[in-house]
This record gives C-alpha cells, sequence and structure tokens, in this order.
C-alpha cells in the first residue's frame, strides 16, 4: 500500500513496516529502509547545526549517489528546500543558479569541489560548503557532520517548500519551480493510479534519469513510496541500462524516446535478458512508430507515455500501454486522475475540440510559483488556477491530447503558422532519415521559410530533395521544408528535448528578431 504521507516521512512509513528491504541501490552498495530513515534524521539533524531553518534553500551540486537521498530528505524533515543544480549546465550558469536560490549551504561531489569553491567566491553571501565524498580543504566534511545525533523535529507541513528544480533556461533565465509537500502527496496519491508509476514492494525500479530533473525525482520518489527497491545508475549508457536490468531483474525503467532508440542500437541489446521488465515508461517526446515497435518486439513489455512539466510536478497527461496504436501514437493521452486540461486561446478562453490552440493544466499538481518571481508565475498560472504550459495543441473528441509543439517555436511563413513538430512527424519514416528537426530560418520573400536538420541514419546519404518529396507528399506543401541541412546529432537538453535555439541562432545572426 502506498502511503498517504508527506514525502519526508517516506523513510519512517516504511521502516516501521519493512525495515529490512532495500530501499536503495548503487552498484555494489545498498541501503536499506530503515537505515534510510536512521539516516535522514542524522542528516536532519546535520543541517540544524549548519543553521539551515524553515523556508532556506540547501543546494547539491554533484552524481548521483546515495547521500542524495540523505541531504534531500533530511532537509525536508527540518521544513527546508533542496535545490539539485543541472551538473550539465556551464559554470556561469550554475554560479547564477547558486546566487539566485538565497542558498547558503552547498553539498557537491568529488568532481564538482573545484568549480564550487571558484563559484562561492563570486557570490556575495558567506557559503557553507560540504563536501559529499571525503575531506577536502575549504569544506566540511559530510561523514563527520553525519554523526550529530537525532533531535525533536517540528512537523513537516504541507504548504512547505520540498525540492525547487531550475527549468531549463531555453529562453533566458532559468526560473526555480517551488514543488512543495502537498504537491508531491497529490503526485504519489494520483501516480499509484497510472500505469508505469504503480510500483508495489517487491518491485524494482531502475532510474537513470538525473536527479536534478523532475523525472528523475518523481520515478525515484515514486519506487520508494511504493517500498520497492531503486537502483540508481548514475549516467547513461545504453549498454550499462540493459546489462543493469538483466542484473537486478527490473520491473520498471523510465527513458526518453532518444535512450531507447539507442538501447535498440547497442551490442547488449542482442543477448541482454529483459524478460523482468513490465513497463518501459517515456516522455519528453513522442515515440516514432517505428521505434516503438522494434522496442516493444526487444524489451517484451508495454510503454507508456507521459506528458507533463515541472511547473505540473511532471503531471498532466498519459498514454497508456494499450492506446499506443497507429492512430493514437501521435497523442500525449488523457489528463491524470485529480487534474484538468484544457485548450485555450492567447486570452485564455477555452476552445473547441480539434482547434489548436495552448495547452492548459489545473489542479493539485501545480507549482506554488516561481522563486522570486512573482510576475512570471502571474504569466504562468491564471487567477483561477490554469498554468499555461507553452505548449501548441488540440484535443480530439474521446479526450486525448495531442502536442505541436512549443509555441515560442511556431513558424509563420507567409502569414500562415507552422507547428515544426507537424512537420518533423511528417519526414519521420523517410528512408534514410534518423532524427529530425525543423526550425525556421529567414527569408526575404516569406519572413521565414521551414528548415529540415537531418541526422542520416548509418550508412544512408538521403538527398535533400528526396526528403522534401517524401515530406510534401504527406502535409501541406507550404510545410514542408524548403531547405535541408545534415548534422552528426542533434542538441538537446537534460530532458531529452530538443534545443532549437541552439540550431537556429547561427542563421539569425545579423538579424534584428530571431523570427521573420
Amino acid at each position: 500500500m502506498i502511503p498517504t504521507n508527506l514525502t519526508p516521512e517516506l523513510p519512517a512509513f516504511h521502516a516501521a513496516t519493512r525495515g529490512d528491504a532495500i530501499a536503495l541501490q548503487l552498484d555494489a552498495r545498498t541501503m536499506t529502509y530503515a537505515e534510510l530513515h536512521a539516516r535522514t534524521q542524522s542528516a536532519a539533524a546535520m543541517m540544524i547545526d549548519l543553521g539551515v531553518k524553515p523556508g532556506d534553500r540547501v543546494v547539491w551540486i554533484g552524481r548521483t549517489s546515495l547521500a542524495f537521498f540523505e541531504v534531500f530528505l533530511g532537509a525536508a524533515l527540518v521544513r527546508a528546500c533542496l535545490t539539485p543544480i543541472n551538473t550539465r549546465l556551464a559554470p556561469p550558469e550554475i554560479g547564477f543558479i547558486l546566487d539566485d536560490s538565497s542558498a547558503t549551504v552547498v553539498f557537491a561531489t568529488g568532481q564538482y569541489l573545484e568549480m564550487v569553491e571558484g563559484l562561492a567566491k563570486e557570490i556575495e553571501r558567506p557559503l557553507k560548503l560540504v563536501a559529499v565524498d571525503g575531506a577536502r580543504a575549504g569544506f566540511a566534511d559530510y561523514a563527520a557532520l553525519m554523526r550529530a545525533s537525532p533531535r525533536a523535529l517540528e512537523p513537516v507541513r504541507a504548504q512547505d517548500d520540498l525540492i525547487q528544480l531550475y527549468t531549463s533556461g531555453t529562453t533566458g533565465r532559468p526560473k526555480g519551480v517551488r514543488l512543495t509537500n502537498a504537491n508531491y502527496a497529490f503526485f504519489i496519491g494520483a501516480a499509484s493510479q497510472v500505469e508505469g508509476f504503480h510500483f508495489l514492494p517487491e518491485d524494482t525500479a531502475l532510474s537513470v534519469m538525473p536527479l536534478f530533473h523532475v523525472a528523475g525525482v518523481n520515478y525515484s520518489l515514486g519506487s520508494l513510496a511504493g517500498g520497492g527497491r531503486l537502483v540508481l545508475l548514475p549516467e547513461f549508457n545504453p549498454g550499462a541500462v540493459l546489462r543493469k536490468i538483466e542484473e537486478t531483474k527490473a520491473a520498471h525503467v523510465f527513458l526518453v524516446p532518444a535512450m531507447i532508440q539507442m538501447c535498440l542500437q547497442a551490442p547488449e541489446i542482442e543477448t541482454a535478458d529483459l524478460s523482468s521488465l513490465r513497463s518501459v515508461s517515456y516522455g519528453a517526446s513522442p515515440i516514432s512508430e517505428a521505434v516503438l515497435s522494434t522496442a516493444k518486439a526487444r524489451f517484451g513489455c508495454g510503454f507508456v507515455q507521459y506528458y507533463g512539466m515541472t511547473e505540473t510536478t511532471g503531471a498532466g497527461s498519459y498514454l497508456p500501454m494499450d492506446c499506443h496504436t497507429p492512430d493514437k501514437l501521435r497523442s500525449c493521452g488523457r489528463n491524470w486522475p485529480g487534474l484538468e486540461m484544457r485548450i485555450q486561446d492567447a486570452a485564455g478562453n477555452p476552445l473547441p475540440i480539434g482547434e489548436i490552440g495552448q495547452i492548459a493544466i489545473r489542479g493539485p499538481a501545480i507549482m506554488a510559483g516561481y522563486w522570486k518571481r512573482d510576475d512570471a508565475t502571474r504569466e504562468t498560472v491564471s487567477p483561477e488556477g490554469w498554468l499555461a504550459t507553452g505548449d501548441a495543441g488540440f484535443r480530439d473528441e474521446n479526450g486525448y491530447y495531442y502536442v505541436h509543439d512549443r509555441v515560442k517555436d511556431m513558424i509563420v511563413s507567409g502569414g500562415e503558422n507552422i507547428y515544426p513538430a507537424e512537420v518533423e512527424n511528417a519526414i519521420h519514416g523517410c528512408p534514410g532519415v534518423a532524427d529530425v528537426a525543423v526550425i525556421g530560418v529567414p527569408s526575404e520573400k516569406w519572413g521565414e521559410e521551414v528548415k529540415a536538420m537531418v541526422v542520416p541514419s548509418a550508412g544512408a546519404q538521403p538527398s535533400p530533395e528526396e526528403i522534401i518529396a517524401w515530406t510534401r507528399g504527406r502535409i501541406a506543401g507550404f510545410k514542408a521544408p524548403k531547405s535541408v541541412t545534415f548534422i552528426e546529432a542533434l542538441p538537446r537538453n537534460a530532458s531529452g528535448k530538443i534545443l532549437r535555439r541552439e540550431l537556429r541562432l547561427p542563421y539569425w545572426e545579423g538579424h534584428g528578431r530571431a523570427v521573420g
């Protein structure tokens, strides 16, 4: 049974009922629920000794580790809020988030200590730096701090901020998304009714997504809420994923579509025993029918797609296993139980079935707001509680939602609105095309015109003319690409989303704006 307790209380709940069961595993190291409970109590005492108070932000910069959960849940027990920072960012970007968070305590793992030490010198307020992996000059020693004796704690509150995750920053400065205990109490309860998140005590879930990403946090908390074993893989490697599934008899794994495709191309796929899998969950983008068909045959289990965003605690809609059919494959499914979804126009008015507008979500999963960005919060969440996702899409007569693209990525060519995802869907399946992204580039005649950035399949050499002709046979001519450029790989962020801004940038240099 999944408890209704608030997230910081999960270790205590399971320690009382199945304390000897393994909660976490990383390589050969394991931690039982009883040990996790005891160590989060010690971590809470450590936070108090470091001067952490309710409402404070505590930063984590480092690799996935067992200590992450001690710091995360220990901070939550003293009603503080963890802020994990994306380690794939450049140091100036990390420095901005470190400063913006207002945190005074920073936990860092080995390879990031030198960078953290340098960034700390640029922050005006004093920072207490803690080295997680061992003693180092200029840092407090995590192991020594964890010897603090547990003490009485105030009860955690539903409205307390639990975790602050920064948006990817693909447009402007990143914003800290405040997710509360109440958000995650709803998420855990609703997730137990959603395929792919219904973890049982006897289940092993493999966590591949980074813990500075909402998918990584959610998958981890879902496993811990269910009382199962969470196996951590610090870095994605397709061969390692396949070996770990076989070795641990994992029942569940979350992978973005690009990861699924890489697993299918790994040499290990030929011999890996994946018979333990019951679900492969994915999100961030839809999956092509060709990849899905191959993956279902080789993985031998059901696939579940999720649509959501950090600002909705990762919840929104989902496409169940039995809906992965050709007619629904491009859909992101129907809304989660307890959440409302709709399509609305630019003024926030609901639109009828079939009309393209912005997808909006309302319900208990909606964030408390952006950290120190009240104006941005008001721009994103209406007074009635509808969060504008920034995604353009439509709803069909059966309540299934379809995402066309980010609103900001829309191409306006000759007065016609073109959504890149629609063009990409048409190009997918063209012989010789492994991956594709569509962008708008300057056009003297049309303002903007459609350009396809194509990654060729191994050994293939498709021509631009073949790709354009293929596309024109599937969508309106004005939507088809006017040009094609071949590249080795598409730039993506940590969640697997294509960074179109990076692709557009060279073409718009010297122009006054980035659209026609």
